[in-house]
């Protein structure tokens, strides 16, 4: 980081110390004062990641809460301020945090240095599937890279170029160190996740899932992506009478039973397709765009991916 940036950095956290001062304490979270570096992350899938990289560096204050909707979680007042003080913003990028991006681009024109993950790391766009599904949002791009372990990996790199670049007081060989660790522990990820799907024939690699989230794991690891019981890229959007008419068709074609909708979300809709498809539809839970809190399955990246990587198999083998 330049001198110059170094000044402007000080100069907002002086600002922000008097505010907290005045409002007595109210915004002392995130206004402390003090010099230590920060960087600060929208996403809690990339906040645990970050954090990896980062280690004791930097103070990571990550946006969203666990078991929240990337598409449709927002900012409090504090929390904005907090994005203007950080050294480093990392984002998804790609229109995930849609209620979160008007945010980002106040800081970027501020000075505060960003970093769009999902649009280095080679982003695939929505494509409709066999049944025309998807059809408003294809070619748009999907930012749901984090399920394919080795776009992760990419992410890794380009988040620690960035730490190193713009976060005055990081040790580079120390955020490089553990850069190189976690992304060993991605490369033997990505190795037991291949292993697992090898269980899985290739007839029944088939998926049909809440909205359409899954794509990049179904690139890397060989998987069809049937449908989605919200024909969108985004939760935002709702299905119609014929969406669910076109998905069931698709199902029965394939002779797929088995319906992966988010944990942290009610089965509402995958439900409606057991009626559609007047029998048996089993519906298996996935922890598809966020973490859960601590303990409850999926409080990291790694966790996440492994226990979606077992729900899968399980699912897709349990005939």
């Amino acid at each position: 980081m330049t001198a110059p940036k170094r000044l402007v950095l000080r100069l907002r956290r002086l600002l922000w110390a008097v505010i907290a001062l005045l409002c007595a304490g109210t915004v002392t979270a995130c206004v402390s004062g003090d010099d230590r570096p920060r960087v600060v992350v929208t996403t809690n899938i990339l906040g645990d990641v970050t954090r990896e990289i980062v280690g004791g560096e930097a103070d990571v204050t990550v946006l969203m809460k666990p078991n929240a909707d990337p598409h449709s979680f927002g900012l409090s007042a504090v929390e904005a301020a907090e994005m203007e003080n950080a050294d480093l913003v990392v984002l998804n990028g790609l229109g995930l945090e849609e209620n979160v991006l008007r945010h980002v681009e106040a800081v970027r024109e501020a000075g505060v240095p960003t970093v769009e993950v999902g649009k280095v790391v080679d982003p695939l766009t929505f494509r409709a599937t066999a049944d025309g599904e998807l059809e408003e949002g294809a070619g748009q791009p999907d930012p749901h890279f984090w399920t394919d372990p080795d776009r992760m990996r990419k992410a890794v790199g380009v988040i620690a170029d960035e730490v190193v670049e713009n976060v005055g007081g990081a040790d580079e060989r120390t955020v490089r160190r553990n850069a190189a660790r976690y992304d060993r522990q991605l490369a033997g990820l990505t190795a037991w996740m291949e292993k697992s799907f090898d269980r899985v024939p290739e007839d029944d690699r088939a998926l049909v899932t809440n909205h359409h989230v899954f794509g990049y794991l179904a690139d890397r690891f060989g998987f069809r992506v049937i449908g989605a019981v919200v024909p969108s890229g985004t939760t935002l959007a709702s299905p119609s009478s014929s969406d669910l008419r076109s998905l069931t068709e698709a199902m029965r074609e394939a002779g797929v039973r088995t319906v992966f909708a988010d944990s942290s979300r009610p089965g509402r809709l995958a439900d409606v397709l057991r009626t559609e498809l007047g029998g048996r539809v089993e519906v298996v839970g996935l922890y598809s765009e966020s973490l859960t809190a601590e303990g409850e399955g999926a409080d990291t990246y790694l966790r996440m991916m492994r226990a979606n990587t077992t729900a899968l198999t399980e699912g897709l083998t349990a005939h």
